[in-house]
């Protein structure tokens, strides 16, 4: 029985006393780990909280493994990993002190879901069961006072199934965090329902009735040929040498004994997974490290350039007529949007996006309009749906799509949203712009905007050598899951593709073909090298994929268009100053990271992933300075103690050569 998910499970590849691990792949047929709380332990809040707690804990830790998907609430909590993050599983039960083992060593899961019969159940006891010292492997809670076990419990003293009476150990606090150390509660053994398995201890050797006699000696002879020598003289030098050797090591064994344990006494418990630091969730919709392996080059460009690029939405408002008479089709204006992504070039607010989008050409705004008008028709049961494309076609040649006026063009909006978007927005946190410049489809397919808010996040521009065919570059522009366009939640979306080819023949600015892409509403978007700059513009392939935005107008094209209308691109005081706390947070520098991040975030322009990455500089700061102080006191030690047994060793080869006999 799988748990509740967005993912489709393929094998099991781990179980242990309290969950399982699967493999699995999501809608896109990518390969995940999937690691299952289970059994006893899913029901009991304590075991809930500490699952939850040890994941945090691990994605928070630097090098540890981040999950991309989480239900923490579900009956059997689960965390998604991505496969190519190895042992994530393993850290995470190892965490809870749950090693992991092969599925095929015996049977686990719920009886029902493997087809087997439940084991049968102990009697339950008339106390609560409390951890005892087990006699004979069999725990006291199960022994009544005739000293046999209670029935349902095998000679072995393993009980195989069975829940609590109480999920409380003994010292009456209930779990939390990390289980304690040693064994685990009685009830975890059967988390999983299943059996657990006893191992015969190994049956010792067979006593040898006397000791084993000498070797034979071929050249052995009954006859001494060699008289002894009289005994030599006593050498106290030898015996001083020896009794020096054995007050070193007594007196370095001895002072490191002491120091493990004033050790142990002065170090702070370790950190577990239950409050070892503070988590929040990011406001930011992206979070490029769930897009992209923790702290590789691939996440740190998506940190740099996300937060410059915006959600694009155009509104358009006209009239259909007949392109002969000027009579309308419809008494009242038709509306529609066009949405796509693009991104801040400068602090003065000045957006680049596709150039279709926001200003279409007027044999597609008017097929758009005709379409909207079309589906109006449907609602009011004036036209089929099957009949739509038709009554589109018929109508497109002999149709105007105009202004209030016959002789005006319709009017137009354009709307920029930061971080994540809401589709149809015209209000606050949705900032108006206008159209300044545009390129036509067949010269770049691109547009400039004027937002009318200065000051926002901006992207850095790159260089176009970087598109290459066969090389690799990081796409990235919004997408949406909503089956409703109208009101749909738009997010960042990201993924590394490749370089596939040059195409010149959509015009004479030369594209590059990708070979993937991330929706339908991210051409506008960017393509990026390893340091997070633009090196290219998506749009639409329009040559073949399917309409699919898999095509890259190089970035040579948008300097064209930023220099034809005066405009230079640069980074404001505030995206240089997040780049500073973004160099320092990849190379753990924490301080200088919190403090850089904490001024961008309160300047408040809009750049979420600053508070996201300040919050999660500032938790490994507190999880490192919650880890015990590292002393230099063994190395002390046991480089003296290497001293001293070199030294007692010289002293030694010294004597033993005085000692040998003269001939």
């Amino acid at each position: 029985m799988q748990p509740e998910g967005p993912y489709r499970f393929t094998e099991a590849s781990g179980v242990c006393q309290v969950g399982s691990v699967w493999w699995a792949v999501d809608g896109q047929d990518r390969l995940l780990t999937i690691a299952v709380l289970e059994g006893a332990a899913a029901a009991d809040r304590p075991w809930r909280e500490a699952f939850t707690n040890a994941a945090d804990t691990l994605a928070q830790t630097p090098g540890g493994p981040r999950y991309v998907n989480a239900d923490f609430a579900v009956a059997r909590p689960w965390v998604a990993y991505p496969a190519e993050v190895e042992n994530a599983a393993d850290k995470l039960f190892g965490l809870l002190g749950m090693p992991l083992r092969s599925p095929h060593l015996e049977p686990v899961g719920d009886p029902a879901t493997r087809g087997a019969t439940p084991a049968p159940t102990p009697a339950t006891p008339t106390t609560p069961i409390t951890p005892a010292t087990p006699t004979s492997g069999v725990p006291a809670s199960a022994v009544p006072a005739s000293g046999q076990p209670a029935s349902g419990v095998p000679a072995s003293g393993v009980p195989v199934s069975g829940t609590p009476s109480s999920a409380v150990p003994a010292s009456g606090a209930p779990v939390s965090g990390m289980p304690g150390s040693g064994a685990p509660p009685v009830w975890a053994a059967h988390a999983t329902g299943s059996p657990v398995v006893a191992t015969a201890p190994a049956e010792p050797p067979a006593a040898h009735p006397g000791f084993a006699d000498p070797p034979h000696d071929p050249f052995a002879s009954p006859a001494r040929r060699i008289q002894p020598s009289p005994p030599p003289r006593p050498r106290t030098g030898l015996r001083l040498g020896v009794a020096a050797l054995a007050l070193v090591v007594l007196a370095a064994g001895g002072g490191l004994a002491a120091w493990a344990v004033t050790r142990g006494a002065d170090a702070p418990s370790p950190a577990g997974p239950a409050g070892a630091f503070p988590t929040v969730t990011p406001a930011a919709g992206f979070r490029p490290w769930s897009q992209a392996a923790p702290y590789s080059a691939q996440e740190r460009a998506l940190a740099t350039a996300a937060p410059g690029l915006v959600f694009v939405e155009a509104v358009f408002n006209g009239y259909l007529r007949d392109g002969r008479t000027g009579a309308l089709l419809n008494p009242t204006p038709v509306t529609f949007q066009r949405r796509c992504s693009g991104f801040v070039v400068d602090p003065a607010g000045h957006v680049l996006t596709n150039g279709q989008c926001v200003a279409p050409d007027e044999p597609v705004a008017r097929e758009r309009a005709l379409y909207t008008l079309g589906r109006i028709r449907v609602a009011g049961k004036k036209l089929t749906s099957g009949a739509l494309d038709g009554w589109v076609r018929s109508r497109t040649a002999g149709t105007r799509f105009t202004g209030k006026e016959p002789d005006r063009p319709p009017s137009s909006q354009v709307f920029v949203q930061l971080n994540q978007a809401t589709g149809g927005l015209t209000g606050t946190p949705a900032i108006a712009g206008e159209v300044v410049r545009t390129r036509a489809a067949d010269a770049g397919d691109l547009a400039l905007v004027k937002v009318a808010r200065p000051d926002l996040p901006a992207v850095e521009l790159g260089d176009a050598a970087a598109l290459t065919p066969g090389g690799v570059v990081a796409v990235a522009g919004y997408h949406t899951v909503d089956a409703d366009f109208r009101d749909a939640t738009y997010t960042l979306r990201s993924k590394t593709v490749q370089v596939t080819a040059t195409d010149t023949g959509q015009g004479p600015v030369p594209l590059f073909r990708i070979g993937d892409d991330i929706g339908i509403y991210s051409h506008g978007g960017v393509a990026l090298d390893p340091a997070g700059r633009v090196v290219g513009v998506l749009t639409n392939d329009r040559s073949g994929a399917g309409g699919a935005n898999r095509a890259v107008v190089p970035v040579t094209a948008a300097r064209e268009l930023l220099a034809e209308a005066g405009v230079t691109p640069a980074l404001g005081d505030a995206d240089r100053l997040y780049r500073r706390g973004l160099d320092a947070y990849f190379t753990g520098r924490g301080d200088t990271a919190v403090s850089q991040l904490d001024a961008v975030a309160r300047g408040g322009n809009g750049n979420e992933l600053a508070e996201a990455y300040r919050q999660s500089a500032a938790d490994r700061q507190q999880l490192t300075a919650a880890a015990p102080e590292q002393s230099n006191l063994p190395t002390v030690l046991f480089s003296g103690l290497g001293g001293a047994l070199l030294a007692a060793l010289a002293i030694g080869v010294v004597l033993l050569a005085r000692r040998r006999p003269r001939r």
